[in-house]
């Protein structure tokens, strides 16, 4: 079976290799932050231990519940000296597919970055 276009070469096997795209300088490993119950002290708590051990890399969303307490753990860890600022951290987050009409997009994003 031959690999689809672009995706380079392949190993042994005859599958793609899977090489993640990633912009430079962004980490290509993050702490996800989905928990199910949702208890904010806990996706604190694991995301300032996270920024402890070095990650600088977060993944989150509107859906999940846990953006306020993501932006609230990275604020702890600026303020302990855990990172130096805001900018050394990449968050990531996502627009639920109701969010997705051109009129709901801006104003959904607006309160992600809350």
């Amino acid at each position: 079976m031959a690999a689809p276009a672009g995706a380079g070469s392949t190993s042994a096997g005859g599958t793609p290799p899977m090489i993640p795209r990633y912009p430079p300088g962004v980490p290509a490993v993050g702490l996800g932050t989905f928990s199910y119950p949702f208890v904010a002290d806990d996706v604190r708590a694991s995301v300032l231990a996270a920024l402890e051990l070095g990650y600088r890399h977060l993944d989150t969303a509107a859906l999940y519940g846990s953006e306020s307490a993501v932006g609230e753990a990275v604020a702890e860890a600026v303020r302990r000296g855990v990172v130096a600022s805001r900018a050394e951290v990449f968050v990531t987050t996502k627009v639920w597919c109701t969010q997705c009409h051109p009129h709901l997009v801006l104003p959904t994003l607006m309160e992600s970055l809350q």
